[in-house]
């Protein structure tokens, strides 16, 4: 009798389960914690803790979910009178559709609601394949490719639907402060830790954002000093010698001030010739970066916040025996390049009843550089100043606004005879009209004025239809325009080792576009989460400034192309979360992108046909591992020759480049990563006699060329080659290993 009332007392005992749930070590509030097929459920609260008392013992399923995250789902098993604890970290989505962007408008907007598409880029997606720069970080991103313009130096810029560098502008904190020099240079020392997202818009963007806007742009968002983490650390190295770190801390300045410092340093001095041409296959570089961003809290949420940056870098690539005592000789080559930049950018809300936002920014640029023998000095200086006021009347969603850029840029070269000082003031306005439930029709228009090229104006429209919540369909037309950047167009030639020629009066470009796009969200019963995004594009130009490597092997000729410049395409992502942790993220770009001069029509040099990206990535929640496998694809691109008898491909093969990494996230705080990077272990000297076109004679000092100054075949330069390092078109670096630790405090 005794027993059996024990045994009644059991089964009547109750349990209870409590716990914490994260994001990466960061709690989230609001959480929805339910056990399946009961009514007993709750969320979490601030701190993102949660609990359930008065459950009967048994066998349960804990289902957790919040918006932007997979849903998780876990067995638990619980005893009479047992009180449970578990913690849970749940994982972004492949794709979270509900973010807020300010790219496409110049304001705060939901992503379904912008009536420009634009595509977010979260810290967990760079994670999934560390590397040390945004440069190198966007490889995964489909439709853009970091584009390597040199063998020697690794210099490069960012391609987006196969439009050369210049056409890309790339922003941080909305702020156009990476341009023309610093284009080369300023998308490396940005420590992605601090990075809160990358927002990419393709297609032209002339009429809010000016110049260089032509082809796209990307803008990083650096985090809120209010809400960083109180610590952040990550480093990794790799195989090959590669060493980088990642620190930071959020420091409290009294009450309604807070301070984000970041520091980010990279090595690499260790030189690697695998392809035996005696060059370095990677540029040795040592570079330090240092940002700080004061984030002001003030009445009404306005808005107040100051950041600055200073980076250093010394690079060089050349013959493996090269030493800084041959630096500017011609006997050992070697392009050694001192870069010391300096940045602030700020952005401030007027204390008034109307939404008025002034964002100012300036940077400094210092450049020491010899290629060869060949010395490049040269400083540039941007400043900015922008002032929009944010209207809402009735269905009109207004934005008016005023700019003013300074351009300064000197350097050494006979081209720049004298310092260029440029002040371009700009005026635009848009109106994002809802004339119906569903439809919204915006309306934009800048004006510049540039001294050299006079008055400029760029209009711009697009048409929304929200066919359902999740259902979007969007058309987008305009104008862009690009003013000539001397740097710009010279850079390809100096590490090149080729003469620059300014063919005439250079114009600007012009280009006019109109891009479809489709986006769609499914979730089905099981907790799926299907994201597609499709878009056709048309672009074409007038006025090209294109470089024409293939008229004089010594020289890189600059005009404007009599004729016109097609970029078309259609691109589309396919994102799809499964409850059982398994992420796919699939991206695929066809493009033709052609020059048609004289009723020639030819692909342009260094640009794919297609492209292909992909993530997958796959947790294994018991054993608190996930395994992200991510790669790229890029299909047959036309290179540049040096005449009939170079024995090189004329066009590439389809390449591509593939990456495993697996993440422990067993301990507090800390996640453990490692992994293989480009297992295929493909470089582009496979089917190439060389690369570099005469390695063994860096100075052409055996070459022979005849009256016209062209190279002429000999017995020890069959070929009639001339030295020229800028047949590239991907990375020469090999398979490699590499290992790296987070640490973070919240």
């Amino acid at each position: 009798m005794w027993v059996a009332f024990m045994s009644q007392c059991g089964f009547a005992q109750t349990t209870s389960l409590n716990g914490k749930v994260t994001d990466n070590g960061e709690p989230l509030a609001l959480t929805n914690v339910l056990l399946k097929g009961t009514e007993m459920g709750t969320a979490t609260d601030v701190d993102g803790l949660f609990e359930l008392i008065n459950i009967p013992p048994g066998d349960y399923v804990l289902m957790v979910s919040s918006l932007g995250y997979l849903p998780y789902q876990t067995k638990i098993n619980l005893g009479p009178g047992e009180s449970k604890t578990i913690n849970i970290s749940l994982e972004p989505s492949a794709e979270n559709l509900d973010e807020t962007v300010v790219t496409g408008t110049l304001k705060p907007v939901s992503r379904l609601e912008s009536p420009v598409p634009v595509e977010v880029y979260s810290p967990t997606f760079l994670k999934k394949n560390p590397t040390a720069s945004v440069f190198d970080a966007l490889q995964n991103v489909n439709g853009v490719r970091p584009q390597i313009n040199c063998n020697v130096c690794n210099t490069g810029d960012i391609h987006i639907n196969g439009l050369e560098g210049p056409y890309t502008l790339v922003l941080i904190d909305g702020m156009p402060i990476v341009s023309g020099l610093g284009t080369v240079y300023g998308l490396t020392g940005i420590p992605n830790s601090l990075i809160e997202q990358i927002e990419i818009v393709k297609g032209p963007a002339s009429s809010l954002y000016g110049s260089e806007a032509v082809g796209g742009l990307i803008n990083i968002i650096t985090k809120n000093a209010l809400s960083a983490p109180e610590f952040f650390a990550d480093g990794f190295a790799t195989g090959w010698g590669e060493y980088n770190l990642d620190v930071g801390s959020k420091i409290s300045v009294g009450q309604k001030t807070d301070l984000l410092l970041g520091i980010n340093y990279f090595n690499y001095d260790v030189p690697i010739d695998n392809n035996g041409d005696n060059f370095t296959d990677l540029t040795l570089q040592d570079r330090i970066s240092i940002f700080q961003k004061w984030d002001v809290e003030r009445k009404d949420s306005r808005l107040l916040s100051l950041a600055g940056r200073f980076f250093y870098e010394d690079r060089w690539g050349g013959e493996m025996q090269w030493t800084p005592e041959y630096r500017g000789g011609d006997e050992i080559y070697g392009e050694s390049i001192y870069t010391r930049r300096w940045e602030v950018l700020g952005k401030y809300q007027l204390p008034l009843e109307e939404k008025m936002l002034l964002s100012v920014s300036y940077n400094d640029h210092s450049q020491n550089s010899v290629y060869g023998d060949t010395e490049y000095l040269a400083d540039q200086r941007i400043g900015f100043a922008q002032l929009t006021w944010d209207k809402t009347l009735d269905n009109h969603d207004l934005l008016f606004g005023s700019a003013v850029r300074y351009n300064y840029y000197d350097d050494n070269t006979p081209a720049t005879a004298e310092a260029d000082h440029i002040w371009i003031p700009s005026l635009f306005a848009q109106d994002e009209y809802a004339f119906a439930p569903k439809h919204s029709f915006l309306a934009g228009m800048r004006y510049d004025y540039d001294q050299r090229h006079g008055n400029i104006l760029t209009p711009r429209a697009a048409y929304k239809w929200k066919i359902s919540d999740h259902d979007i369909f969007r058309v987008n037309a305009g104008t862009g325009f690009r003013v000539v950047n001397l740097f710009t167009e010279e850079h390809a030639a100096l590490t090149g080792a080729r003469e620059v020629v300014i063919a005439e009066e250079l114009k600007p470009e012009r280009s006019v576009n109109v891009n479809l796009n489709y986006l769609k969200k499914i979730y089905s019963d099981n907790g799926t989460f299907i994201g597609i995004d499709a878009s056709a594009f048309y672009t074409r130009f007038s006025n090209v400034i294109l470089p024409d490597y293939e008229t004089d092997p010594n020289q890189i000729i600059y005009d404007n192309l009599n004729g016109k410049s097609v970029s078309q395409g259609v691109s589309a992502n396919l994102d799809i979360a499964f409850p059982s942790s398994l992420k796919i993220m699939v991206g695929a770009t066809w493009q033709d992108v052609s020059n048609t001069e004289n009723g020639v029509t030819q692909q342009q040099i260094l640009t794919e046909s297609i492209t292909a990206t992909w993530n997958l990535s796959y947790t294994f929640r018991s054993l608190k591992l996930t395994a992200d496998y991510t790669g790229n694809l890029y299909g047959p691109m036309r290179l540049p020759l040096l005449g009939e008898l170079d024995p090189r491909q004329a066009y590439s093969p389809t390449w591509s480049i593939q990456n495993i990494q697996f993440t422990y996230k067993g301990w507090n705080n800390v996640e453990v990563y490692g992994g293989i990077k480009n297992l295929l272990d493909w470089t582009p000297n496979r089917g190439n006699p060389f690369i570099i076109a005469r390695a063994n004679d860096p100075f052409d000092k055996e070459v022979t060329f005849d009256n016209n100054g062209d190279a002429v075949a000999t017995p020890n330069n069959p070929y009639a080659l001339t030295f020229d390092p800028a047949y590239v078109y991907g990375p020469n670096q090999g398979i490699r290993g590499f290992f790296g630790v987070r640490y973070t405090v919240f």
